[in-house]
Order: structure tokens, then C-alpha cells, then sequence
């Protein structure tokens, strides 16, 4: 358990006597690095086998919590067919039958599709002007990404995708690293995570994320819980890793104690 300290592997502990535990994962910055462009993004191979495993465990079920959109989730992460996913931050849901969940599948009313064209549009305007901005469709919403404009021009930017978007009534704005997440519908992964919780019946949830959007999905955790940040900046997660590459330690872990 290298790189994990005292508390969080007396927490670890705790979850070995739990008899449903949840594992869910951020994808972007926890499971897999930041690449210049999010379709290049791929889970580390220790992370992706890890997560297989636990996934076969009995009393354990897993799950990826992420802002990409579900197909985009499935093409970066390769998940096994027993994990649950969450994508678009909570507004879209997938799970095995075998769990007979209500998804939720994401529609779009006149309104909101109306909105989602006019936000693209004002947003195209802005990455346009912006050496190295890029824009990435989401069903409900579009991110821009300056991961690969020169630090002053994606602040820049950011700051104007943000202006040009905020007088429209509906659209919901966060923050991450590197980009400015815009959606037309009312979804974060506090949300998604309590979805989880729930589908899967699980007495005690671990998750692991690192943005800022992941706030969401600590401010739920309950007594018993675990959650972890990847990396600096502050956080409601009681315990932190370095990054990425301190992500398999944790899983092997909870995969000894399970």
C-alpha cells in the first residue's frame, strides 16, 4: 500500500467488513492522465485491471462517474460490462440488467435543444478566436477545452465562453481544469453518485476524483464513506493521492481487504 497514508488505510480497513460497497471512479485526471485531446485518453493499464477485478468481487459493485458523455465514456475508459456508468455529470446513467435501474435516458425538450444551438454557436464564436480552444458536443450541453492554448490566451477564453453564456437562462456553467463545462439540464455527480448508491443497495461508497465538478459527489458522502482527491486544491474529500499513478495502490488495497 506505497504511497497511502495511515488514515486512509485504516479507512481502507473499514471497508473490508462492509457487505455492499460501491467503488466509483472519476474517469479524466483519476483513472486516466490529461491529454491534449479528450479522445485520446485512456485508463492506466494497472487502474483499468484493478477495476476488472474488483468488479468480479461478490458484495462489490463499481462504477465511472464522469462528465464525458456515455459513448465518449465507453470509446476512453473500455469498461467491463459489469461496471455502471454515469456520464454527462450525472444526467446520463447506464447499469446492468441485472439491477433493472430506471436510467433516466437523457430527451431533450424543444426548449432545451433550442438552448444547446444557440450555446454551441456562442461558444464556437469563442474557441474560433482562441489558438488551440476546442469545443467537445456533449447530449446536453459543450465543453470548452483550452488544454492546448498557451496559458494566457485559455484564460482568456475561458473567461469569454463564460460571459458570452451567462445571460442565458437555463444553462448551467462549472469550472474544471482547463475548461469551462456548459449543460441545458439540471445534473452534477452529487446526483449520480446517490443514483448509484441506490441502484447497487451499497452500505458504504468509495470514489475517487479530481476536479472540481467531483465537489459534487463528495458533499454527499456519508458517514462510513471513503472519498479521496487526486492531486491539489481544495476539497470536501477527507483524504488525497498525488495522481493518477497512486490510483492503482489505492484499488490494490481495497481489492486485499474485499
Amino acid at each position: 500500500m506505497d504511497g497511502l497514508d495511515r488514515d486512509l488505510r485504516a479507512a481502507i480497513e473499514r471497508l473490508g467488513d462492509v457487505s455492499r460497497l460501491l467503488v466509483a471512479l472519476d474517469f479524466d485526471g483519476t483513472m486516466a492522465p490529461f491529454v491534449d485531446r479528450p479522445e485520446d485518453a485512456r485508463p492506466l493499464p494497472a487502474s483499468a485491471r484493478l477495476l476488472a477485478e474488483l468488479t468480479e468481487l461478490p458484495g462489490t459493485a463499481t462504477a465511472l462517474l464522469s462528465g464525458r458523455h456515455l459513448d465518449g465514456l465507453r470509446a476512453a475508459a473500455s469498461p467491463g460490462p459489469g461496471v455502471l456508468l454515469v456520464g454527462s455529470h450525472g444526467a446520463e446513467r447506464w447499469a446492468p440488467e441485472r439491477y433493472a435501474a430506471d436510467t433516466d435516458d437523457l430527451a431533450l425538450d424543444a426548449r432545451q435543444a433550442g438552448l444547446l444551438t444557440e450555446v454551441r454557436s456562442r461558444l464556437a464564436r469563442v474557441a474560433g478566436a482562441a489558438r488551440g480552444a476546442l469545443l467537445e458536443d456533449k447530449p446536453a450541453g459543450v465543453v470548452l477545452h483550452v488544454r492546448q492554448s498557451d496559458p494566457d490566451t485559455g484564460a482568456a477564453a475561458l473567461a469569454a465562453g463564460r460571459a458570452a453564456l451567462e445571460d442565458l437562462d437555463g444553462v448551467r456553467l462549472s469550472d474544471g481544469k482547463a475548461v469551462l463545462e456548459s449543460s441545458v439540464v439540471r445534473a452534477d455527480k452529487g446526483a449520480g453518485l446517490e443514483w448509484l448508491r441506490g441502484v447497487v443497495g451499497a452500505d458504504a461508497v468509495l470514489f475517487v476524483g479530481d476536479d472540481v465538478t467531483d465537489e459534487h459527489a463528495f458533499a454527499v458522502l456519508r458517514p462510513g464513506d471513503v472519498g479521496v482527491k487526486v492531486g491539489t486544491g481544495a476539497t470536501a474529500a477527507r483524504f488525497r493521492i498525488d495522481g493518477t499513478g497512486d490510483l492503482p495502490a489505492l484499488l490494490r488495497a481495497v481489492l486485499d481487504v474485499r
